[in-house]
């Protein structure tokens, strides 16, 4: 079998995933917000603490996440800044917003469980951290310019748990502390859980979507273009010129996350950011969809012409 089909045979599971989160909406009355609540309030920092303490923190390491916020907010600002007048609504603002992120989460960590061991999982995870320090404060600025000032959008920041659960993390692990080798495997069954519900949660979302009268064509181009063109390229760029002239980083592991980053769908997020804005929902939600349908493919793909991991 060759490597591409071992691929897809590996991540159809997460898609199973998707079709069993719209099943136990549509037909077994479960609450999708229930579910939200208990992923980001107690899944998502139980993982994030486990993480954080368990890497080993240097400088390379502690640079991870920087480089990638800064990659993001500076994909954000410029996309926002070329786009700003081609639509008369909020549109632009969420393209800019999906430009400079990607489903590092939901759909990121269960791809690093599948391909990377324990070890790589956990700085994976230490990296998505960008992500959402992009999401809620440049990415949120962006998306609600006009509506919430940057004062408002630092307050939502320091509402998630996950940052609290961070910032432990940091202390326990800069003080030598860890988690009890008895307790490890009880730590490390939440990131299964989170795996599992994060994707369930997109399939979720599906349930009461109508049909947009009509698709924007142009707005899913160019946020297929700026996730599945721009987002690679600029990470094969850089994997290439760190490993043959900056060396900051200089792992092969790293080079895997910084890759398996670049070719994530877009991001879920940006269909709350939507509702906020005024934006018809439907849009957002279509994009996302057709790039997570689009991904099964893609991904596969993608890896095999990295060479796989």
């Amino acid at each position: 079998m060759s490597l591409f089909f071992i691929l897809l045979l590996k991540i159809t599971p997460l898609y199973i995933n998707i079709i069993l989160g719209y099943l136990s909406v549509k037909f077994l009355n479960v609450k999708k917000e229930s579910i939200a609540t208990l992923v980001i309030y107690i899944i998502t920092p139980l993982v994030v603490f486990s993480s954080t303490i368990s890497v080993k923190i240097d400088t390379k390491l502690a640079l991870l996440p920087l480089i990638i916020y800064l990659f993001c907010s500076f994909s954000a600002i410029i996309v926002y800044k070329l786009f700003k007048n081609h639509w008369s609504d909020a549109t632009s603002n969420i393209l800019a917003f999906n430009a400079g992120t990607g489903n590092a989460g939901y759909f990121g960590i269960p791809l690093a469980l599948l391909f990377f061991d324990n070890h790589v999982v956990n700085i994976f995870i230490f990296a998505q951290l960008a992500f959402i320090f992009y999401g809620n404060t440049t990415g949120f600025y962006i998306t609600a310019k006009g509506n919430f000032t940057v004062k408002q959008s630092l307050k939502k920041v320091l509402r998630l748990p996950v940052i609290y659960a961070f910032i432990f993390g940091l202390a326990c692990n800069f003080y030598g502390l860890s988690i009890p080798d008895e307790l490890i495997v009880y730590t490390s069954q939440f990131k299964a859980v989170y795996g599992i519900l994060g994707i369930m949660i997109l399939g979720m979302g599906l349930v009461g979507l109508r049909q947009s009268k009509e698709l924007d064509i142009k707005f899913i181009f160019l946020n297929f273009l700026f996730k599945f063109v721009y987002w690679p390229a600029c990470a094969l760029i850089f994997i290439y010129v760190d490993r043959n002239l900056l060396y900051i980083f200089n792992d092969e592991n790293i080079y895997k996350i910084l890759f398996l980053f670049s070719i994530v769908p877009i991001a879920n997020n940006g269909v709350t950011l939507a509702i906020i804005n005024g934006l018809k929902p439907e849009k957002a939600i279509i994009t996302v969809l057709l790039s997570t349908i689009f991904s099964l493919v893609y991904i596969p793909c993608m890896i095999v012409l990295y060479g796989g991991f």
